[in-house]
C-alpha cells in the first residue's frame, strides 16, 4: 500500500448525513449504501424509520431486545444511573450495581454456578470462558489440558478464541489458522430425518457421542473444555436433538472435561427460562451471557462460572491478582444499572413464563408458511424460528437477502443468514402480532422465488 502524499485531505469529511464513513458490521455496505435500511426511533414492539413508518421487529434487534424496545424502567434507570455514576475502574475498585448484578445472575443460573466475571459482548464473553477453562487447569497443575473443542456450524462471536471453536466457515476462512490444537464435533442437523421439526427433533442424540473419537484422538489429558450453544442460533435456529445435551455432560464427566454453554442468544427467556440450562436439565462448568441481559440497551456480557472452578483459581497472596483478564468497561455502572431493571421487568411481567407459553402458537405461525416456493424446511423452538430457502444456483444468499429487504418495505424486519430467514421476536409480543409477522411475510416469499 502506497503511503499517503501530505497536504490536505483529499475529499470532504463526510457529514451526519453520509453513508460512507461507517464500515457496517456483517453488512453488504455496498448494496447498503445503495438502497439503505435506516431506523431511527424505537418503542416496544416496533422500529421506527425516519419517516415515520412504525416496522415490526421480528428479530429482537439481534437476538437481545427481549423486554421490548425503550422500555421506561430501563430507560429511567440508564438516565439516573449517568447522573449518578457514570463510570468506575472496574480494576481494584468496584461500583454496588456491579456487584448486586451479579448476585441476581448467580440466582437465575441453575446449581452452583455463582461466580459471575462480567464484560462487554457475547464475543468478549466466549474469550473470557475459554481463557477461564485454560487458567482453571493451570491452577490445577494440569497444563497440558489446552485443547478446546467447539461445533460444525457453532458461532462463538468474533474474537479469535470464538472463531476457533465455532464452525461456521465464512466467520474463519480469511483471518488464518486461529487458535492451534482445537478440534470440532459435528453439527446436529440432518434435514432428511428432521425437516419441519416443531422443537427438539427426535433424530441425532447419538452425535454427541463423536467425543469420545476425539477424546480417543487426543487423550482426555490435552482437552481443557467443550464449548456448544445448547440452540445453534446464528446458523439457523438448530434445537438439540432429545437427549444430545444430557449425552454430552456425562461424557465431558466421565473424561473430566469443561463443558461450556453459550447462551448468548439463549438467555434470558428465548426458550422459555432464564437459560436454557434450565430447559434441558443439564448444567454445564460456564454459561456465557450477553445481548438480552438487559435488553440489548447498553452492551453488556459475561460468564457464569461453577464455585469449584473460581475456588481453583483463588489461590496465592490475597493481594495478588488472581485471574489476569479483564476489560476497561467491565460492570460498566450504565450497562448494570440497565440489566437490573430488565432483571425487574422479566420476574415482573413473567416474560419467561410467557415466552412458554407463546410457543406452540408461535411454532404453528411460522409452520403454515410450509409449502410455499422455495421453502425446504423451517425449525421453531421456544419464540426461535428459521426458514430455509433454496437458494439461487447463480447467487447464493441472494433470495434470503432479497426477502430480507422487501420484508422491510412490508413493514417488517427479519434476519438473513445465507439462504436462511430467522423470526425471533421480543418476549413482548403478542399472539395477533405473531399472527402479523406471517401475514407480512408470506406474499414477499411468495413473490420472491
Amino acid at each position: 500500500m502506497p503511503a499517503p502524499r501530505p497536504g490536505p485531505h483529499p475529499a470532504p469529511l463526510p457529514g451526519p448525513n453520509d453513508l460512507g464513513a461507517w464500515w457496517m458490521p456483517f453488512t453488504a455496505n455496498r448494496a447498503f449504501r445503495r438502497k439503505p435500511r435506516l431506523v431511527s426511533g424505537a418503542e416496544g414492539m416496533h422500529y421506527i424509520t425516519p419517516d415515520g413508518r412504525h416496522v415490526l421487529d421480528g428479530i429482537a434487534g439481534l437476538w437481545c431486545c427481549n423486554a421490548g424496545h425503550a422500555r421506561e424502567p430501563i430507560v429511567r434507570a440508564i438516565r439516573a444511573q449517568a447522573g449518578e455514576l457514570d463510570y468506575a475502574p472496574p480494576f481494584q475498585f468496584g461500583h454496588p450495581a456491579a456487584f448486586a448484578l451479579a448476585g441476581r445472575l448467580a440466582a437465575l443460573a441453575p446449581a452452583d454456578l455463582d461466580r459471575v466475571f462480567l464484560c462487554n459482548s457475547g464475543s468478549e464473553a466466549v474469550d473470557t470462558a475459554l481463557k477461564i477453562a485454560l487458567a482453571y487447569w493451570q491452577a490445577r497443575g494440569e497444563g497440558r489440558r489446552t485443547r478446546l473443542i467447539g461445533r460444525e456450524r457453532g458461532y462463538h462471536g468474533v474474537g479469535f478464541g470464538g472463531i476457533s471453536v465455532g464452525g461456521i466457515a465464512a466467520n474463519r476462512r480469511a483471518f488464518g489458522p486461529g487458535l492451534p490444537g482445537t478440534d470440532h464435533l459435528p453439527h446436529t442437523y440432518d434435514r432428511e430425518t428432521q425437516a419441519f421439526t416443531v422443537g427438539e427433533p427426535d433424530w441425532g442424540a447419538h452425535l454427541a457421542d463423536d467425543l469420545e473419537r476425539i477424546v480417543a484422538l487426543h487423550d482426555a489429558s490435552t482437552i481443557a473444555a467443550v464449548i456448544v450453544e445448547p440452540m445453534a442460533g446464528s446458523t439457523g435456529v438448530l434445537p438439540p436433538p432429545k437427549g444430545y445435551l444430557e449425552r454430552l455432560r456425562a461424557i465431558c464427566d466421565r473424561h473430566g472435561l469443561l463443558l461450556i454453554f453459550d447462551e448468548v442468544i439463549t438467555g434470558f427467556g428465548r426458550l422459555g427460562h432464564a437459560f436454557a440450562a434450565e430447559r434441558y436439565g443439564v448444567v454445564p462448568d460456564m454459561i456465557t451471557f450477553a445481548k438480552a441481559v438487559n435488553s440489548g440497551t447498553v452492551p453488556l456480557g459475561g460468564v457464569i462460572v461453577r464455585e469449584p472452578v473460581h475456588a481453583a483459581l483463588m489461590q496465592g497472596p490475597e493481594h495478588m491478582v488472581e485471574l489476569f483478564h479483564g476489560y476497561t468497561y467491565s460492570g460498566h455502572p450504565l450497562a448494570c444499572a440497565a440489566a437490573l431493571a430488565t432483571l425487574d421487568l422479566y420476574r415482573d411481567e413473567d416474560l419467561f413464563a410467557r415466552a412458554r407459553a407463546l410457543e406452540p402458537a408461535f411454532g404453528q405461525a411460522v409452520m403454515s408458511l410450509r409449502g410455499l416456493p422455495g421453502i425446504l424446511d423451517i425449525r421453531t423452538v421456544g419464540l426461535a424460528a428459521a426458514i430455509d430457502l433454496a437458494g439461487r444456483p447463480d447467487a447464493p444468499g441472494l433470495r434470503a437477502f432479497t426477502i430480507m429487504d422487501r420484508a422491510f418495505e412490508a413493514g417488517l424486519v427479519v434476519r438473513a443468514a445465507g439462504d436462511t430467514l430467522a423470526l425471533t421476536p421480543p418476549l413482548i409480543v403478542r399472539e395477533d402480532q405473531i399472527g402479523e409477522m406471517v401475514d407480512r411475510l408470506e406474499p414477499v416469499i411468495r413473490a420472491n422465488p
